[in-house]
């Protein structure tokens, strides 16, 4: 069995008394206290929407205790508006690219594992990664993606810097412009700082690793011993080790269905945010939340998949989003079509196209192959059929990366999320992309329906002329009209 050695002294550093910050007893106290009075619920709601920081355990208890319908969509709007106040009415787009399905480790849950015989193992090269982004950025019209391998030596730090550089470097020509991806995020193993400064140098956005569970007994039931993820602290101090090598963005995450107790997963998160919060003043750029799935060659139990219901996932999407309100939501193509229309007023980023097979963009195999990809997916529809769905909803799709580019990353961000000015740039620049995107990629029908929605979206900012003045409605229209003339990545 491949093994690694992990060193304590990573993080004994960040130990209270030898303890973590994910305290099991308080947690588990919080989730066991009384439902709370009305009153209460609604004090905690007015704190969440002045958007400071993430919510003290035994508030975010509060709120999952509450099971009166009433209160319940109190709460959801409540979290819809924090949504609007931070980002506004925008949702980001992306894709995940998996580059590998070679891992080391055994995950009982995971398609990837190493005990699963039956799965086709691949990796790809540097041209490979190249054809699907050509795919991503060309044929479907991501500006973003999330490049994912499983963990083994073959694809470590090097690896993915050179194929952050690969992806990067791709420029297609599209029907009036250009196509290409601006941000490339990474989720991939817990690593080291030396590996991780690679990940810096080579253009990293946000980092993400997912915890999985954060109970610790589960973990290591899930996680057998001598693989590298067996190692709870290793993989819960990652994101300490990311602020040291200079990542400015990282991602949390849990796999919900793992855990029976569910409301546990929702308050190691929060817990999880706080920590970061205090140790490095950034929280989380992004959450997320995916549900455990089928997957090919898993031995968990089939009511696993029960775990969480949608209503339970509804409840928990809305929570996060009032827990901490400065960070984005993101919710996956794990998902059926209707459960994300349920849930995206209180999200910001959602994937679409979605394949996560090897190579599945450039070569167009089945959209599923179970023995090709790590789970099994909710939503296969089209970047095109999603966008026009947002629309319909009133969601206009921005594909902005300006600001990580601009220097709008870490307590930089943070300050502006939580200032409420973020969602100025957020418009001002999901308009400016949407335009780009409609003019390459869309069908007429979308287009029809995009065209409407920057109307409206155009008509709002000139309304709201104490957030953005005439020197800036000066610049958009200016942008706007460049962009029509098949000039691209303007932004503010």
């Amino acid at each position: 069995m491949q093994t690694v050695a992990v060193n304590a002294d990573t993080y004994s550093d960040y130990l209270e008394d030898g303890k973590d910050f994910i305290d099991d007893a308080t947690l588990k106290a919080a989730l066991a206290a009384p439902a709370p009075a009305a009153e209460r619920v609604r004090e905690i709601i007015a704190r969440s929407l002045r958007v400071s920081e993430a919510l003290p355990p035994e508030d975010t208890a509060a709120l999952l205790a509450v099971e009166d319908p009433a209160l319940l969509e109190e709460i959801f709007e409540a979290a819809r508006d924090v949504k609007r106040k931070v980002y506004d009415n925008r949702v980001v787009t992306f894709a995940p690219l998996y580059a590998s399905n070679f891992c080391v480790n055994n995950c009982l849950y995971c398609g990837f594992r190493t005990g699963n015989a039956g799965a086709v193992r691949r990796k790809l090269s540097m041209e490979e990664i190249r054809a699907e982004t050509e795919a991503l950025a060309g044929r479907i019209g991501h500006k973003r993606l999330i490049f994912v391998t499983g963990e083994h030596p073959a694809t470590g730090a090097q690896y993915i810097a050179e194929a952050m550089k690969t992806i990067y470097a791709v420029k297609v020509p599209t029907r009036r412009g250009f196509g290409q991806i601006r941000r490339v995020n990474v989720n991939a193993a817990p690593m080291n700082v030396p590996d991780l400064e690679t990940l810096k140098a080579a253009g990293i956005g946000t980092y993400q690793v997912f915890q999985e569970t954060y109970d610790r007994e589960l973990y290591a039931k899930l996680h057998p011993g001598e693989t590298p993820k067996a190692d709870y602290r290793w993989r819960l101090y990652v994101m300490h080790r990311a602020f040291a090598a200079g990542i400015d963005d990282v991602a949390l995450g849990a796999l919900f269905g793992l855990n029976p107790d569910w409301k546990f997963e929702v308050l190691g998160l929060v817990a999880h945010a706080r920590e970061l919060e205090a140790r490095f003043g950034i929280g989380p750029h992004t959450i997320s939340f995916p549900r455990l799935e089928n997957a090919d060659g898993t031995s968990l139990p089939a009511e696993s998949l029960k775990n969480v219901s949608d209503a339970d996932f509804k409840k928990l999407v809305a929570v996060l989003r009032l827990s901490v309100p400065y960070a984005g939501m993101i919710v996956t193509a794990r998902e059926r079509p209707e459960t994300i229309r349920e849930v995206i007023g209180m999200c910001t980023q959602r994937d679409a196209s979605t394949r996560i097979g090897i190579g599945a963009y450039s070569e167009r195999y089945g959209s599923q192959e179970a023995d090709r990809q790590q789970f099994m997916l909710g939503d296969t529809r089209s970047l095109d059929e999603v966008i026009g769905e947002l629309a319909d909803l009133g969601h206009i799709t921005s594909f902005c990366t300006s600001g990580y580019r601009c220097g709008r990353t870490g307590d930089h961000i943070m300050k502006l999320l939580k200032s409420g000015h973020e969602s100025r740039f957020c418009k001002l620049n999901a308009v400016l992309t949407f335009r780009e995107w409609l003019d390459d990629f869309a069908s007429d029908a979308t287009r029809a329906k995009g065209e409407k929605l920057i109307r409206r979206e155009i008509n709002e900012i000139r309304e709201r002329g104490a957030h953005f003045p005439p020197e800036t409605l000066k610049l958009l229209e200016a942008y706007y009209a460049r962009i029509e003339g098949g000039e691209r990545d303007l932004c503010f």
